[in-house]
């Protein structure tokens, strides 16, 4: 008898159905188009004004818009209407580039002076990877500033015979970049994505007269667009708007060079140094603090080593430099009076400067001197920088800086996760243009002389609620296996507040089995204490019943820029790139 082998394949058909509009979609569209088949771009426009809160809108607003859909969706030269379906109307609103979430201009008042915004700010700009062995290149300073950053870090050091200066991650094996390098891509690239100032902060491990040659390349490299102060001490900080197209200098003045005993690259093989992304699925942002994460190998020697290579800004022996021209460029000095934190903390008639304080430490004086960090940066500037062994590049919670003032919190720029995605966010403010006017509550000072206390017992000012109807795009932006190898995705979104303590929480919706264009149309409130430092984070898992849930996007919002009623919200990849054509429909209503 003969023996039969058989094949048995099973396939799976991974069918993209278009999702419907939604019911509060359907409703608007029979609302404004008056129970009529079509809306007119007169209907339209009362929409805009009425639902989307756009009273600025014009009627020839609302005639474009429904010129370029129909043009777009129906390659309509000629238009045989004037006028949109139902369809077309909710192509408009789930569309990100015609229906965003946030704008995208300038609009904070720049003419106040730079102490007076969040800056967004690089640490150890140069660095392509960890913190102990990477590349230090232009590329990622590039990559900053395309981005909007306005703070960029430099560690400079002499090259092995001392007769020129590399830009590279002291006594680490990172391999340098050359000085020069960076200096011509900062220029080529500083203002391809903001028109506003960009602050050099050096680091500076040099001798006199490499001080005089680091002088003469900057003033050679970016000739006038040098910010170069009349007076040796700023009174008062220029404006952004002054200080347009313009690089500003911010280092430690200049005084006699003391050799360190070896400056040979040195590292602590037990350090496992590991690239990571457990950031990206960690503990949220509220449940960490500085204590939980702090390592004991980090002791406080290295942190008041950092802090003390910054020397008060005009001590007189600071002024017999043998780097004159050096001294000239520094146009905002980073000073670090003798004595402890409130020493370091009080504010000089007379002049301005940076102090910079390690993650640690700003949760040290914030918990002692609250209200003498947001007195120190109404006029001075406070720079915080991540904890010495976050060595692949990991970063911290920036809203602990923000909320006392601190206008430089410096994040590693390729330490990919959710603080950086809550950096990213913030810096869509404005435009993007990389300042963002700090709340007036953190200015104001009080007829009693009291400013605004962090830790105190805040009202409920107002409350976001928040309405998630659905997602696309999905099955064109990723493999039809990505996710599952045999059915289509369940999608599930998580959505919430990243601010102040009291206001921070996360929820999420129920999960969307085998959908590749889930409806969820869930609606969540949340009231918020500090609305003007609050972030909407959102971020869309695929849930896996075996497995860790796989991530597919997220975006992080400012509050105060959500723009009111029924919008298509981008979403981005781990490293904050935008996804082609993933988005969500949301509502966004505030009480």
């Amino acid at each position: 008898m003969g023996s039969y082998r058989m094949c048995v394949c099973f396939t799976r058909k991974f069918k993209v159905t278009e999702a419907a509009p939604p019911p509060d979609v359907k409703d608007a569209f029979n609302r404004y188009a008056e129970g009529g088949p079509h809306m007119t771009a007169e209907q339209l426009h009362r929409f805009l004004v009425d639902v989307q809160g756009q009273g600025f809108a014009t009627k020839g607003d609302a005639e474009g818009i429904v010129q370029q859909l129909l043009q777009k969706r129906h390659h309509m030269a000629k238009f045989r209407r004037h006028a949109l379906t139902l369809d077309d109307f909710h192509h408009y609103l789930f569309s990100a580039d015609l229906n965003p979430p946030i704008g995208d201009q300038v609009h904070h008042d720049m003419t106040a002076p730079l102490s007076d915004y969040f800056i967004y700010t690089g640490h150890n700009s140069y660095l392509t990877g960890n913190q102990l062995s990477s590349d230090c290149s232009d590329v990622p300073i590039i990559k900053a500033l395309k981005r909007g950053v306005r703070v960029v870090e430099l560690d400079i050091w002499p090259n092995s015979t001392k007769d020129d200066v590399h830009v590279l991650h002291g006594r680490t094996l990172t391999t340098p970049v050359e000085l020069i390098k960076c200096l011509k891509s900062i220029k080529e690239h500083a203002f391809s994505a903001s028109p506003y100032p960009v602050v050099i902060t050096l680091e500076d491990h040099l001798t006199p007269d490499l001080q005089a040659k680091v002088a003469q390349m900057v003033t050679q490299t970016f000739g006038k667009m040098l910010f170069c102060p009349d007076s040796e001490c700023l009174k008062e900080l220029p404006t952004p708007e002054k200080l347009k197209y313009r690089i500003i200098i911010s280092t430690k003045p200049p005084k006699e060079y003391l050799e360190a005993e070896s400056n040979k690259p040195k590292m602590n093989n037990s350090h496992n140094v590991k690239e990571s992304d457990d950031d990206v699925w960690g503990k949220e942002p509220a449940e960490l603090t500085v204590d939980q994460e702090d390592d004991k190998t980090d002791s406080d020697a290295s942190e008041n080593n950092q802090d003390n290579e910054e020397t008060d800004a005009c001590e007189p022996e600071v002024r017999l430099s043998r780097a004159p021209a050096y001294k000239h460029l520094i146009a905002i000095h980073a000073g670090k009076p003798k004595g402890g934190l409130k020493e370091g903390l009080k504010v000089e008639p007379d002049k301005v400067r940076r102090l910079s304080l390690s993650e640690q430490a700003l949760e040290k004086a914030t918990m002692s001197y609250g209200t003498d960090v947001v007195r120190f940066t109404q006029k001075n500037i406070l720079r915080i920088y991540p904890k010495g062994t976050r060595f692949n590049s990991s970063n911290y919670k920036p809203l602990i800086g923000w909320m006392h003032g601190a206008q430089m919190v410096a994040f590693n720029m390729q330490g990919y996760g959710r603080y950086l995605w809550l950096m990213h966010g913030m810096f869509r403010s404005n435009g993007g243009c990389g300042y963002v006017k700090k709340p007036d509550f953190l200015m104001n000072v009080n007829p009693n002389g009291s400013v605004f206390n962090p830790k105190a017992d805040l009202p409920v000012k107002k409350t976001l609620k928040v309405k998630v109807y659905m997602g696309d795009g999905w099955h064109l932006d990723f493999k039809q296996t990505h996710f599952d190898l045999y059915s289509p995705p369940d999608f599930y979104t998580r959505v919430g507040i990243a601010g102040v303590p009291a206001d921070e929480i996360m929820k999420k919706t129920k999960k969307k089995e085998d959908d590749w264009t889930p409806v969820w149309d869930e609606e969540f409130a949340f009231p918020l204490r500090v609305p003007e430092l609050a972030l909407l984070r959102v971020e869309v898992h695929e849930y896996d019943m075996s497995e860790r849930d796989d991530f597919a996007g997220q975006t992080c919002l400012p509050v105060s820029e959500l723009k009111p009623g029924i919008r298509a919200v981008p979403l981005f990849n781990r490293k904050g790139e935008k996804f082609n054509s993933v988005r969500l429909l949301m509502r966004f209503e505030f009480i």
